[in-house]
């Protein structure tokens, strides 16, 4: 039992990590993208996920934008489903209400 309780709390201080690194990503649209994605999907994510969600973070702002929104092909290593989850988000209808708050 006192494993579990380790295990959760580590991975309770990677989830803030992320959500924190998705906030502040040096551009207020890619804050955006993420950091929104985060906020409603991170708690979901396994461990699995979370480590391929944190890969995507490691990758360039203009890279993310375009695979996050269709434009341009990610590589095979983060062509995933934590990248089609994300593409899930913004097709769905939060891009409506991020969007309506934003203007």
């Amino acid at each position: 039992m006192r494993n579990d309780l380790h295990d959760d709390s580590r991975s309770d201080t990677h989830r803030n990590r992320l959500l924190f690194r998705s906030w502040h990503r040096g551009t207020q649209e890619s804050d955006l993208l993420l950091g929104a994605f985060a906020d409603s999907c991170l708690s979901s994510l396994d461990g699995n996920q979370l480590r391929r969600f944190e890969a995507l973070l490691d990758c360039s702002d203009p890279d993310l934008f375009d695979w996050i929104l269709g434009i341009g092909v990610p590589p095979a290593e983060h062509d995933h489903d934590v990248l089609q989850l994300l593409r899930a988000y913004w097709a769905g209808p939060e891009m409506g209400r991020v969007v309506s708050t934003v203007q």
